[in-house]
Order: C-alpha cells, then structure tokens, then sequence
C-alpha cells in the first residue's frame, strides 16, 4: 500500500491516516459523474443528499486485498437499497452487462441495462481515464485490471479501461457492503502490482468434485485471483475425459462439458484456467496402459513415472493429447511441466540409461548428454502448443545450464524449489532475462499429508514474511528483477491424497490464499496486524 500523501484535486489520497477532504467526481467540478449535476430530479445547486462537515471524514472500505488508495471524502455513503437501487452500464459499454447481472444479483439489485444513474445506483463504464496509474512514478501499473471506483451523492461509479478492471471494482464493492455495511464515501483508485495471481490444485492424484472446483472459482473470483492452474495428469490418475486416448483415463474424472463448465465460470470472474499435462515425467497413468512408453534403465528396471524419450511414440502420445486439449482450454497459458525427470536424478544418467545417450548424440554430437535430450523434449512439446497461441510455462528444474541445448526464451520459469537435480538459485534464471512465477514451496505448497519436510502452510507466515520477491527458501532476490517476477501462485499437492478430505483442505487454505493475494496485489507491509486481518476476513 502507498505511504505518504498523493495529490488530488478537491481531496487527499491518504493510506492509515485523517484528513480533510472534500468529495467528488473525477473529471470534473460538478456534483454528477464527469462534472454533471446528479441525475433523479435533484438540483446542482442544492442536493438533498450533498455532503457536508456533519458526516465523518471516510476511511477506506475494508477488505481483501485491501485498495492500494483511497481519496477520503464527508458523505453517507452508499448501500444497496433493494427498493429502488439497480446496477446499469454506460452508453455503449453492453460488454459489461455480465459484470452488471452479477453484482446486481449479488446485491439484490435490478439491472437496468444501458442507462443514465440516478440516485441508489451503481454505474459501470469503460474508461480511457487514469485508472491505475501510479502518481508517484507517473506510469500506468495496472493496465486492464486497474480500476476507479466512486461514491458520491448515494451513487456508485466503477471505471476502468477494460472488462476486468470493472469486474475487480464490483468486488471491492460487494466487500464493501457485506454484512450491511456502507461503502465510504469518497474515491478508490486501485490496481494490481503483480499480473499473475493463481491458485493451482493437483486433481490428478487427489480428486476433487465439480462442485467443490466451482466453488474455488467463486472464492478466487472474489478474491481478484486471475488464474486457476489444473494439474490433472500424473502417475495416480489422468482426470479429464479423452477421446485420443480414452484408455488412460482414470474412472473419477471430469467430462470435456465439465470442464467447459467450469472454463466458462471462471471467465465469467476473469480468471484463466492453466491447464498443466506434466511430461516427460509424472507420466505412470499415461505408461500403466502402454508399458513399452515405460523408461527402463541398464539393468531393466522400470523408472517410475516417465517415458523413455528416446521413443518416438512417447512424444506422439503426449503431444495427442495436447493437441487434444488446446480447445478445452482456451485461455492464454499452458504449463507443460518438465519437472522430477528421474532419468537426471542419477550419478551418470548415460551410464545408467544408455539408450538416451544414443539418442543424446544422436541429435546432438557427439558432446551431447542426456540433459540436453529432456531439453530438446521440452522444446518439442512447446512448438507442439504454441501455434494455438499459448503462453508457456515450465517449472524450474526442466531449466538446465550448460549442454548442448537451452529451453526456448519464451517459457517462463515456474519457480517451486531449489532443492530438486538441475535446481539452480532464481538469480541464475533472472539474470538470463527469464521472466518468472513464484511458487515457492517454503511458503505456497499446500502437500497433503506433508511428507519430507512439507509443513502446511501458515496464512500468518505468508502474511507477515512472503512477498514476491521471495523466491526460494526465505530470502527475497533483489528488486532490480521485480519487473521480471510476473506474480505468484499457491499450489495444492495431493502426495497423499487421503490425509485430508476435500473439505478439510478447503478449510485449509482459506487464509494462506487470502494472505497471498494480499500480497501479489500490494507486497509492502500491510496496514492491519494479522489478528485483525483474520478478523476482518471472518466479516466478509
């Protein structure tokens, strides 16, 4: 959150301190959105509702993530009133109306369509205004999910310059008034700091039923979360139905409308569903129905998990099956895994599993190691994706230095350990130019049963310790790389899925996720002490 004063005309932004301020519109001087008088038969001259010194000097709305501004104002503030208050869009913004039909449902509220706001109403337009932008440093840090949110005159007005910006403004909003609340008067100016905000959930080896998914959604919507990763391949269970290769397919899993279902829900709340088929590795269910995929080492035995990439037929069946779901999930992103190959996990993986180091030199000289093989299968599966317009995602320790081969510069580096073969420090990635993830397995893995050293993890601890620039274990990179670190994003395993019910992890990680967000929305210190923080998320 900012500290110290912003200018404003007519008022004071102010974050943990009063001040005298007056309300108003932006735009303009007078008592209507964009300097015009009021609309519902009320005089400019003299409202009946205009703000005067007898109201206190507002504080900003509570809640989670807490407004990076807030400009205090005197006035009544506003409420919904079920009577005559209705949620309209402006004059060309129908793009809204799902925005709009939501937050007035939510609120008990008409839609009235394309209209003129009158007393009671909440007005929700595309703006090219200043939404987001940093006064401080003058330059726009939110983008298309900064926003501007007014109370003024018992009306409310949420501006942003796209979609989910006025779709995170209703969610201040509905927080705002949860409880019978008043939202304050006076103005928000609010925006992200970081573009990624996830939560990702292993379905693969601990199934979770739609309606408890679609209840995730629902929370993370509310929460200004934008991406839902789904790992739903791994050597427990493939948990989307095929039609490439319906064989793998475990017996509890989702359908394809299912899954479009769900896909369409969280676009109705902006958020992105980021499918995730690992490979070459945590493949068992995908080998269990073709054991000659199966990687055997030296002496034959069977390495859990992965195909023997040396195979043609192995790259074929999973590229099948990312062809297969590129549709199903339209969004921008896609995580191709690469993690946990056990073939590198051994003293002398030529040695041990020859007929990868034929292969190896086979495409690569007579220099190349069996590295630079699982290299080359990553780079492969990223040109399999990329012509349906994704971006990539890999976690880190599918990133090898040296060798013959380097992943492609387009992936970004989803950073979960430092502790894995190939591992390296996030410096190392960041001083390549790579752009990266945080999901840092200190603060944001959430592994049922906590095998190995996994703790579940505290929201307090998150809350009080964690920001983005806490990559790997407890110390941050340095802030130079800031730009480069995309967000964040807390992650569910399933490593025993029966330790906990699908409820008890729900329970779980309702305040890890809340202090997440907190943090990949404004990653300085955060003005309430966590019992307060607890407090006010229990009233929301």
């Amino acid at each position: 959150m900012r500290r110290g004063p912003v200018a404003a005309a007519g008022g004071v932004a102010v974050v943990g301190a009063v001040v005298l301020a007056v309300g108003f519109w932006p735009g303009g001087d007078g008592d209507g959105p964009d300097g015009a008088a009021p609309s519902g038969g009320r005089s400019a001259a003299a409202p009946s509702t205009s703000p005067t010194k007898s109201y206190a000097l507002s504080k900003a709305p509570a809640t989670i993530p807490a407004v990076r501004e807030h400009t205090a104002a005197r006035g009544p503030g506003w409420r919904p009133d079920e009577g005559k208050g209705r949620v309209v869009i402006g004059d060309g913004d129908s793009g809204l109306a799902d925005e709009a039909k939501l937050l007035a449902g939510e609120l008990k509220l008409k839609y009235g369509g394309e209209s003129d706001p009158r007393e009671g109403d909440v007005q929700l337009t595309l703006s090219d205004g200043d939404e987001g932008k940093d006064k401080g440093k003058g330059k726009d840090k939110g983008g298309d999910e900064s926003y501007t949110l007014t109370v003024k005159g018992e009306r409310v007005r949420i501006a942003a310059p796209a979609e989910a910006g006025v779709f995170y403004g209703t969610r201040t909003l509905k927080q705002a008034v949860s409880g019978g609340r008043t939202a304050p008067e006076g103005v928000v100016r609010d925006r992200p700091a970081k573009p990624q905000r996830g939560f990702m959930i292993d379905i693969a080896r601990k199934h979770y039923d739609l309606k408890w998914l679609e209840d995730r959604v629902r929370d993370l919507g509310d929460l200004k979360y934008n991406q839902l990763g789904l790992h739903f391949s791994d050597d427990q269970a493939f948990r989307i139905e095929s039609e490439s290769h319906p064989e793998i397919v475990s017996s509890d899993h989702l359908t394809k409308d299912q899954v479009r279902g769900l896909v369409k829900l969280a676009a109705s709340r902006h958020i992105t569903v980021v499918p995730e088929i690992d490979s070459p590795g945590h493949l068992g269910a995908v080998t269990r129905q073709h054991p000659s995929l199966q990687l055997r080492d030296s002496r034959g035995k069977v390495t859990r998990g992965a195909v023997d990439i040396s195979k043609p037929a192995a790259a074929k069946i999973v590229d099948d099956l990312l062809k297969e779901y590129a549709d199903l999930f339209p969004g921008a992103y896609w995580h191709l895994g690469a993690d946990e190959y056990l073939a590198l996990t051994v003293k002398n993986p030529e040695a041990s599993y020859p007929q990868l180091a034929a292969a190896a030199r086979e495409r690569y000289g007579a220099d190349g190691r069996v590295q630079d093989l699982a290299t080359g299968w990553l780079n492969d599966r990223a040109d399999t994706v990329r012509p349906f317009d994704k971006k990539l995602k890999a976690w880190n320790d599918g990133f090898f230095r040296g060798g013959k081969t380097q992943a492609a510069d387009d992936l970004e580096v989803a950073y979960w350990t430092g502790k894995e073969i190939g591992a390296r420090e996030p410096d190392a990635y960041l001083k390549a130019g790579r752009k990266l993830v945080n999901y840092n397995d200190e603060y944001l893995y959430y592994v049922l049963g906590q095998p190995q050293t996994f703790r579940y993890p505290t929201g307090q601890r998150i809350y009080e310790s964690w920001t983005p620039l806490v990559v790997r274990g407890t110390k941050p990179v340095s802030e130079r790389y800031d730009d480069q670190i995309l967000g964040g994003t807390f992650a569910v395993w399933g490593d025993l899925a029966d330790a906990q019910t699908q409820e008890q992890v729900a329970a779980g990680i309702r305040m890890p996720l809340r202090a997440t967000v907190q943090k990949l929305w404004d990653p300085g210190k955060p003005d309430l002490a966590w019992k307060d923080f607890v407090k006010l998320a229990d009233g929301l």
